[in-house]
């Protein structure tokens, strides 16, 4: 199921801050890993990250995932500056690679000076849209908010995810809300919507969206929890 919004080689994913799109590239990075792929997360979430997929780093080699990160020696730490290794994920095509990077223009400079490389792979660039997040909640906002880290990148974008939540309050209806937001944002721009990200109790409530349903398990949790 993976493979029907996912197959480029390469996903690199963005979004507002707050969005989840670090509990989508990590369910990303588990899904392609159970299809058989040999799959790599590089967790360069360097800039206010609020969940580090690094948290997750024994629960991801245990599936087989390898995890590289941004400051692999301490993983309370936010060091400005990108792992060697995530030259494996460029350069080895046998790699199935989830970026996940910063969820703002500021954090999307990471990936900068490795734009070269980027644009010779198959990739895409993935927008995780929470409706939710009071700075991208209308098609106006969240289409500029894309916009400017196609901007710092470099990159262009290539599809958008729906991923709106409210955590433990999260309902079927507000998923819905946020693919009409997607909707519009797609519409706005002219880059395809390619999944909606729900917890899997909801996704029997969802088979009439005339897009992939991806569902997920929670993985991240709060710092409190």
């Amino acid at each position: 199921m993976t493979a029907e919004f996912c197959s480029h080689r390469v996903s690199i994913i963005t979004g507002h801050y707050g969005t989840g799109k670090t509990e989508f590239a990590v369910n990303l990075a588990l899904s392609l890993a159970a299809d058989g792929e040999q799959v790599m997360l590089a967790d360069l979430d360097i800039v206010n990250p609020y969940f580090r997929s690094r948290e997750r780093k024994a629960m991801l080699e245990e599936a087989g995932i390898r995890l590289i990160s941004s400051s692999q020696a301490c993983s309370d730490a936010d060091v400005p500056a990108l792992p060697a290794e995530l030259l494996t994920i460029l350069e080895n095509r046998d790699i199935r690679g989830v970026l996940d990077i910063g969820g703002d223009p500021v954090g999307a400079r990471v990936l900068a000076r490795f734009r070269p490389k980027i644009i010779q792979e198959d990739y895409q660039l993935i927008y995780v849209l929470n409706a939710n997040r009071p700075e991208v909640r209308t098609p106006d906002s969240a289409a500029a908010y894309l916009r400017g880290i196609e901007a710092t990148t470099g990159l262009i974008c290539t599809g958008i995810v729906n991923n709106t939540h409210l955590c433990g309050e999260t309902t079927a209806a507000e998923i819905r809300r946020g693919a009409a937001l997607a909707a519009a944002v797609s519409k706005e721009t002219g880059i395809p919507v390619l999944c909606h990200v729900a917890e899997a109790r909801f996704a029997a409530d969802l088979t009439d969206l005339p897009e992939t349903v991806f569902p997920i398990s929670i993985k991240m949790k709060k710092p409190w929890e």
